[in-house]
């Protein structure tokens, strides 16, 4: 074995996307996460792609799709609007930071009637 090549260690940032140099990084983290949650949802639901594409409004090849990965094209409001369609409340908190939240500092997407 060559021990002449040197092997270096850099520590992430914590957004992959960030680290392999995406555009726009924050953004696709949070589609990764918001697409996560989706996965486990259809997952927790025993639903088919079918099922879940019917419920949110969707085709099934969309489903596959962005279930795969290739989320690009679909904005963060679009996969919120899907989860409160499979039946989540979706919350967000805009705070300063290192502030804790306060009520009014919360913006509530309530699941969608079935």
């Amino acid at each position: 074995m060559n021990n002449d090549t040197e092997t270096t260690i850099v520590r992430g940032t914590g957004n992959v996307f960030a680290d392999l140099g995406y555009p726009d990084a924050d953004t696709h983290l949070l589609k990764a996460g918001l697409v996560s949650r989706l996965q486990d949802v259809i997952s927790e639901r025993k639903l088919t792609q079918v099922d879940a594409a019917n419920r949110m409004g969707v085709s099934q090849p969309d489903v596959s799709r962005l279930l795969k990965g290739q989320f690009r094209d679909i904005s963060v409001e679009r996969l919120m609007r899907m989860l409160t369609k499979l039946g989540c409340d979706v919350e967000i908190v805009v705070r300063l930071r290192g502030r804790r939240a306060k009520p009014k500092d919360a913006i509530h997407l309530q699941a969608a009637s079935a």
